[in-house]
């Protein structure tokens, strides 16, 4: 018997929106409200609300807690100052990506991992195999928070007349304690659009009142909710990877351009180390393929698994990892992994096959759109 999805804090308001819910990693999610490229263009040119609370919250705390996650994890984790909130990975022996995570320091010893939801309960057993010989505690913190995010470039005003924090002080990729209409949160400037924004971890029983509040504080900026549809087309756009498409256990971060989130030069060993030091050997030296965005030169739309083809002949060049029309550019767009040869920007000849139609694409560096900041 199939287990039914779970159901987030939020999920009776969703509902009463008239969202279509899907099953997303094993919950029911909103996948959109109406228009998903209304609600694309909204968060690029106003601000739109996500509930993203089925990502997994996992707390590691105590004196080792920081020892703990460079062990465990690929990113130099001891260096995050309190407040800020690190991009990494957690990687395994043989350097295939598990995960990509987002780690926040709550305090000296107290750090929250964030996992996508696919991949939490990964994520949080081995967290806990690998923390195992340090003096650490590891704990499963997903029922302890909703996660909502809002997210453009009117979500700074919007959130500024909810909570005594200080928005303007805080930067990019870091978090703070403070309430928002009037319940307790952590304050994270940090998304997944390309856009400014904040996603705010509040208790479940809270959440309500933080959607309602920005809902009603958002509306004169023109603020609409917005599901996970648009919010795979806000990531495509902006170049971001996703766990499943680009980054699997098949790939290091070195294959998918991320190896700067590898930090060798840390102190001690951790999990990947060797089979890691070798993928960077081989990227510098011949990398068999690269990670490219494609823009299409007609209408027709790629999905992840259609193959990449030299135009003249049809030889197999590459595979799409995701496709989707782009309503920022009005043409459709691919992140796709093709042969060092055809990656250059402007490699004239590539076509992705479509249903045995090659159809001609650009190859153009990541991403594709970036916000004037």
């Amino acid at each position: 018997m199939t287990e039914s999805p779970r159901r987030t804090a939020l999920d009776a308001l969703h509902r009463a929106l008239g969202a279509t819910m899907t099953d997303f990693a094993g919950w029911d999610m909103p996948l959109r409200y109406g228009s998903e490229r209304d609600e694309h263009l909204a968060v690029r040119s106003r601000a739109g609300l996500f509930d993203l609370s089925h990502m997994g919250e996992i707390t590691l705390t105590g004196p080792q807690a920081a020892d703990a996650l460079d062990h465990a994890l690929v990113g130099n984790i001891g260096k995050l100052a309190v407040g800020r909130a690190r991009y990494t990975m957690i990687c395994n022996a043989e350097g295939g990506i598990l995960d990509d995570l987002i780690v926040y320091r709550l305090a000296d010893e107290r750090f929250m991992v964030v996992a996508n939801a696919s991949n939490a309960q990964v994520v949080l057993d081995a967290l806990t195999e690998r923390a195992a010989g340090f003096d650490t505690e590891v704990r499963d913190d997903r029922e302890a928070y909703a996660l909502i995010a809002v997210q453009g470039p009117e979500s700074s005003g919007i959130l500024k007349s909810l909570t005594d924090a200080d928005l303007d002080g805080l930067k990019y990729y870091a978090g703070l304690p403070g309430t928002v209409a009037g319940v307790q949160a952590l304050i994270a400037r940090t998304g997944y659009t390309g856009e400014d924004g904040f996603e705010l971890f509040v208790a479940p029983g809270d959440a309500e009142t933080v959607w309602q509040a920005l809902t009603e504080a958002g509306s004169p900026a023109g603020l609409v909710p917005c599901g996970l549809s648009c919010r795979d087309t806000l990531r495509l756009e902006a170049g971001m990877p996703l766990y499943g498409h680009e980054l699997t256990t098949a790939t290091t971060p070195f294959d998918a351009g991320l190896g700067r989130v590898v930090k060798f030069e840390k102190e001690g060993d951790f999990v990947g180390r060797a089979a890691l030091e070798e993928a960077a050997k081989r990227a510098e030296a011949s990398p068999p393929r690269k990670l490219v965005g494609l823009i299409a030169e007609g209408r027709r739309v790629p999905r992840a698994g259609y193959t990449v083809v030299a135009a003249g002949d049809g030889t197999v060049i590459g595979e799409v990892t995701s496709g989707a029309p782009s309503p920022t550019l009005g043409k459709p767009v691919a992140i796709a992994y093709v042969d060092a040869a055809h990656a250059e920007p402007g490699t004239a000849g590539v076509a992705v096959d479509i249903r045995g139609s090659h159809e001609a694409y650009e190859v153009v560096a990541l991403p594709f759109y970036k916000r004037q900041r």
